[in-house]
């Protein structure tokens, strides 16, 4: 397949790292202020490069990868809320030109999803999107496998950020502001946290699994979530639930046509109690009981792996 990649960040920059592995050749790699193209395969190694040492991946205009020759559109730019651009922009232009689209971006799935499948409904393309959910773990095709009418409910944790705080201020006894400041050292927390410790990454995710449960009967966006973070738990709330045997974790959960996320109290060493950067979700299903899928939920390579698995799901 060929592949053009839209985004260059630490998912953009594996999947075309990582795509000659699969037997995939990119023929575009974009950024936010250019893009390098050739019909014959680019030089993915001198093009992330120059993203080092210019800040730019090419000379070209970034809208030149979306014109250019590929069979597969990767969509990995920043997931943004409410209109979901420019990334849904990027969808409808690929599928209008017949291409496949295989997103990392989660926006366009969770803010427009009626759209997205609207589009795709007119187009020879399709839409994949394994990797809006769970990085490296098979979330959505675990549904799909199963019948999304053969799962009556997910739950997990769905966010390494907010899973590595709480991990630490269990294990250590320590406050919210200090372990933060530790995983932003690490480079586990952004300078701004917001978005993962509020609870909205999280929540966007659950939106997404909610959209391919409801197989079309319902359309959710964040705005149907429910949504509380972690940023005001106190280190004495860890301590008092592990004195009874019990720890707080980020739970987000689609259960009973509702999306919910917020701190909940799970027994130490229940599934859902996992430690660090680590997720699961755990599905609840009418004929196999429940099943649990854990692994890297994040991640440049983990994540790609997921994008170029969708990628070879695809037909020519």
């Amino acid at each position: 397949m060929r592949l053009a990649v839209v985004g260059a960040g630490a998912v953009g920059s594996s999947v075309a790292e990582l795509a000659g592995e699969y037997g995939h050749t990119v023929t575009a790699l974009a950024d936010s202020k250019g893009a390098v193209v050739d019909p014959d395969g680019i030089d993915v190694e001198s093009a992330l490069a120059a993203k080092r040492t210019d800040g730019v991946v090419g000379s070209a205009a970034p809208e030149d990868a979306l014109d250019g020759e590929y069979d597969v559109l990767v969509e990995a730019t920043p997931t943004t809320l409410g209109d979901a651009q420019p990334g849904f922009g990027h969808v409808r232009a690929a599928l209008e030109r017949g291409r496949h689209v295989v997103l990392a971006n989660k926006g366009p799935v969770a803010e427009r999803y009626g759209e997205v499948v609207e589009l795709e409904r007119d187009s020879d393309g399709e839409v994949l999107f394994e990797a809006t959910v769970g990085g490296a773990m098979p979330v959505l095709s675990t549904i799909d496998d199963f019948g999304p009418e053969h799962i009556t409910a997910a739950r997990g944790v769905l966010n390494g950020t907010a899973n590595f705080i709480l991990s630490r201020m269990a294990a250590e006894g320590l406050d919210y502001e200090h372990v933060l400041a530790e995983a932003q050292d690490l480079g586990v927390a952004e300078a701004d946290p917001t978005f993962d410790v509020e609870g909205t990454d999280a929540a966007l995710k659950c939106v997404i699994v909610a959209n391919v449960l409801a197989q079309g009967d319902r359309e959710y966006s964040l705005e149907d979530a429910e949504v509380e973070g972690i940023s005001t738990i106190p280190g004495s709330a860890l301590e008092l639930a592990q004195e009874d045997g019990r720890t707080i974790r980020l739970i987000g959960e689609v259960v009973d046509g509702e999306v919910r996320v917020g701190p909940r109290l799970v027994p130490e060493n229940a599934a859902l109690a996992v430690s660090g950067t680590r997720n699961i979700v755990q599905f609840e299903t009418e004929h196999a009981g429940r099943l649990n899928v854990s692994g890297r939920g994040a991640g440049g390579p983990e994540t790609a792996t997921a994008v170029l698995a969708d990628v070879g799901r695809l037909s020519e």
